[in-house]
């Protein structure tokens, strides 16, 4: 682990890079336990982060409604949003980590509850047709009214969905959007598909509210980091997986049945489940499309980073995903293959057309001279 002074700086530098070379989104979670991701407030990194890039739109990561008092967080958000010119995307969601939660008195089996509470008073507030008043167990409002309204409208809300229902409920019964953690297991050889699970389920709720879930409003994750080989990459993310995915098997229920001290193990089990890419360009190509087949269609596909290779390796991959995988799928190369393929299968057009004109010019400019010195003074 290194220092957190500089980690933090880290993750704001690579919100910079990620800025200029032409990402969507980026995000920034809460967690108050475990050392690993140590970031306690994804507001104060927004603000920050807003301040350094120019057209990235910047996540909360997810915020979680049950360790907030729903008012005051929301009037925050709405500030945000102006600090960003609207590119804020309210992120939301009810905690992994159990001792976040019981750190300050709170039973985790009463986070998703709370979360519902906390999303329909919010949803409420965001309505601006009257005061609302609400009471709970945990927060309460009285005749609540925000005095400022969001710099975009609608405020872009999205609800975390990892294997649990009730993200992808929340979102379709309040008109949300969603991000998808873990989505990629789903492609791996089990027959579970958790993405279209999701999906099927915010569709439905969606309708009974008489709402449509946009899934152009739908993120999904994956663990991903790539270099020229499959080699390279591997031997890139020996620098931090294996302590990562020992952290991630304690706060989450995920299983990864091999020796955690053997990176290249890891990493086939990542692998074959569909959890990670690490390798080449064209793999996180072809795990993308996957992804987009099994799910029906999602709007961004959002990067996990976990630390698992060095900060320079990092910023590569990020750069080489850029170069090579976006292109692909934003069709922004594509006018340009085309005009290359045209070029070459030309026949040689353009060179003898070239030659021919180059000749023509050195006649000419040679009759000129001739007649130049044929003609009087």
């Amino acid at each position: 682990m290194e220092d957190p002074t500089l980690q933090l700086e880290g993750d704001l530098e690579l919100a910079e890079h990620c800025d200029r070379l032409g990402f969507d989104e980026f995000w920034f979670g809460e967690h108050h336990s475990g050392g690993w991701q140590i970031i306690a407030s994804p507001e104060l990194m927004v603000a920050a982060a807003a301040q350094r890039t120019r057209r990235i739109r910047l996540g909360t990561g997810v915020a979680t409604l049950s360790y907030h008092q729903p008012f005051l967080l929301l009037d925050r958000i709405v500030q945000l949003d102006h600090l960003t010119r609207g590119r804020l995307i309210f992120g939301v969601g009810s905690g992994a980590l159990p001792l976040d939660a019981k750190m300050i008195g709170h039973d985790p089996m009463q986070a998703r509850r709370m979360m519902a509470e906390s999303l329909e008073a919010i949803t409420a507030l965001l309505r601006y047709d009257g005061p609302v008043t609400r009471k709970t167990d945990w927060f309460e409002l009285d005749q609540a009214t925000l005095h400022l309204r969001p710099y975009q409208w609608p405020l872009d809300i999205r609800v975390a969905a990892f294997k649990s229902p009730s993200g992808p409920q929340l979102a379709g019964r309040f008109g949300a959007g969603l991000v998808s953690f873990g989505a990629s297991a789903a492609i791996g050889t089990g027959s579970e598909n958790p993405l279209r699970t999701a999906a099927e389920i915010a569709d439905t709720e969606a309708q009974q509210a008489g709402l449509r879930f946009d899934r152009s409003r739908w993120s999904v994750m994956s663990l991903l980091h790539v270099a020229e080989t499959e080699a390279q990459a591997r031997a890139e993310v020996r620098y931090g997986l294996t302590e990562y995915i020992k952290y991630i098997r304690q706060i989450l229920p995920v299983n990864v049945p091999v020796d955690l001290d053997d990176p290249d193990a890891v990493a086939d089990v990542l692998m074959t489940t569909g959890t990670a890419v690490i390798g080449t360009p064209e793999q996180a190509i072809r795990h993308i499309e996957k992804m987009w087949e099994l799910s029906g269609g999602f709007g961004t596909f959002l990067i996990e980073q976990s630390d698992i290779a060095d900060p320079h390796a990092t910023r590569r991959s990020y750069e080489l995903f850029a170069r090579r995988v976006i292109p692909y799928f934003t069709a922004s190369t594509w006018p340009r293959l085309q005009a290359y393929q045209s070029e070459l299968q030309s026949g040689g057009l353009t060179r003898r057309t070239m030659a021919a004109a180059q000749a023509k010019a050195g006649v000419e400019y040679y009759h000129e001279v001739a007649d130049r010195r044929e003609s009087p003074a």
